[in-house]
């Protein structure tokens, strides 16, 4: 995409996550400051063409697949400071990078400090995958007498636990009425 284009979408990404649908073209005009609809078509067919907008039957703008699409500007470093670079980095769609089965995925968010070591935090939110295969070291969700709580699961010999992420909290061992809702497969925090 042209460098216009860049600055373009990201109006139409800012009025899409506040209005949660697409202007009109002459809004998209007034939006982006183009004196024309005639420059609008030709500015959105450039993004057609890349997959960035795409359209409803009824001719509607609607976002596109890679609409989404977010760049990983660099890699930062938690301890000393490096200098930035200035070379092209990869996208990605955050659904497509956390999510590869949609219709078993859920977003559950976490309570309690249970898995603080396992650097999830209260009101973290957790991409669960239902219905999954599993192995000792994941970390799941389980219904453990009808209730839902996040852990490592754990195997000693032939017996399956659950093993907390904060040596404050105690190992469970269900005996009776417990199974395995589904596995973590990522997790993410909102700051401020």
């Amino acid at each position: 995409m042209q460098n216009r284009d860049t600055e373009y979408l990201g109006k139409l990404q800012d009025y899409y996550a506040h209005h949660r649908v697409l202007p009109s073209f002459t809004s998209v005009a007034k939006l982006v400051g183009l004196r024309s609809t005639s420059a609008v078509a030709a500015m959105v067919n450039r993004m057609k063409v890349v997959g960035v907008l795409d359209q409803t039957p009824d001719r509607r703008l609607q976002p596109g697949k890679r609409f989404f699409e977010r760049e990983i500007a660099d890699t930062v470093r938690a301890g000393v400071p490096q200098p930035a670079n200035d070379v092209p980095h990869d996208v990605v769609s955050i659904d497509d990078f956390l999510i590869q089965r949609p219709s078993r995925t859920e977003l559950l968010t976490i309570k309690g400090d249970s898995m603080i070591e396992a650097g999830l935090l209260p009101g973290d939110v957790v991409i669960v995958e239902r219905d999954t295969p599993t192995m000792p070291g994941d970390i799941v969700v389980a219904i453990v007498d009808n209730e839902y709580t996040v852990k490592y699961l754990a195997r000693e010999k032939k017996e399956f636990y659950l093993k907390p992420g904060n040596k404050d909290y105690p190992l469970i061992r269900p005996k009776v009425d417990w199974r395995l809702y589904g596995r973590v497969v990522g997790c993410y925090r909102k700051y401020g």
